[in-house]
């Protein structure tokens, strides 16, 4: 039997390396033969949960079509998120929580898309729905994952579900879930040892909007102004990496996780449209952005209306 792989989006972040994993182990129980990869390099933040349970990184890989006929997507759809060859493989499942654009198949596919917070949520039922038990070491990822996007249950993405997902894998995890909640954010927050790639796309996707092709980076912290006293250096790395890369705009959404506010960093000859999707101005290239935690639920979606 072929193997599948199953994978996340570029630039991973905890949900996309924790529910490949994840849906790896509940589609093996099921008799598949698949292995879980990354589209690159684990944050501090994964690398924490990975360390604390025990789990060994996907190995990173940049294509996939010489590896495999078919794959798995999770934590995504969109072909420019996805694996630089997607368009060579057969994808028979998608497992996801965002939005669905540019995302087609030659043939039936299961797809599984809900909106909820956290793809794991999701995939904790598939591991219901065909009675598998789920492993504590895996109970604990998938928590990990859930923590992550939603920032301990306070992003307005967060759902019932995702809050009894949670305390339901906490349990099978044996772990205090505000404790290693705390533990696992703070552990993602460091910047000073990352150089400005590393800040912008650590955790960044690229949304078509429109006629334009807009990148978004976050980056969570425990105090934005670390991150603002390098805005020079992001600013010129933006520029460079907007110019190879044909982007209309690059922000760099920096979130703070104890006060739940971000703060961003935008760059390109569209930001005044920025200025009117918020309806806030840029001064001296930031946006002050409230309450906004969610790049998911509050920044794509008003970029969206206004560069449609």
């Amino acid at each position: 039997m072929d193997k599948l792989l199953i994978f996340g989006h570029q630039s991973p972040d905890t949900d996309a390396i924790t529910s490949a994993i994840s849906f790896s182990y509940l589609q093996n129980q099921l008799g598949k033969v698949t292995e879980p990869v990354a589209l690159g390099e684990a944050t501090d933040e994964t690398q924490y949960a990975l360390d604390y349970f025990s789990t060994k990184a996907p190995r990173v890989v940049d294509t996939v079509a010489e590896e495999a006929e078919e794959v798995m997507l999770v934590d995504h759809n969109e072909a420019q998120q996805s694996a630089s060859d997607i368009d060579k493989v057969k994808v028979v499942a998608v497992v996801d929580h965002h939005r669905i654009a540019n995302f087609q198949t030659a043939d039936p596919v299961y797809y599984r898309a809900e909106p909820v917070g956290c793809t794991n949520t999701i995939i904790l039922k598939l591991f219901k729905e065909h009675n598998v038990e789920v492993p504590k070491d895996i109970a604990g990822l998938m928590l990990s994952a859930i923590i992550s996007d939603t920032l301990l249950l306070k992003s307005p993405t967060c759902t019932e579900e995702d809050e009894k997902a949670a305390k339901e894998l906490a349990d099978l995890a044996g772990v205090d879930l505000e404790k290693y909640g705390k533990e696992l954010l703070k552990a993602g927050t460091n910047t000073s040892d990352k150089n400005a790639d590393q800040i912008l796309n650590s955790d960044a996707k690229n949304f078509p909007m429109g006629d334009f092709t807009v990148r978004i980076g976050q980056v969570n912290v425990v105090d934005a102004q670390e991150v603002l006293d390098r805005k020079e250096e992001l600013l010129k790395e933006m520029a460079s990496q907007s110019s190879a890369n044909s982007y209309d705009l690059f922000l760099l959404v920096i979130t703070n996780v104890l006060e739940s506010d971000s703060v961003a960093i935008v760059y390109g000859e569209e930001r005044n449209r920025v200025a009117n999707a918020f309806g806030k101005d840029i001064v001296e290239d930031t946006i002050l952005l409230e309450n906004v935690v969610s790049r998911k639920k509050q920044v794509v979606p008003q970029l969206t209306k206004e560069l449609s």
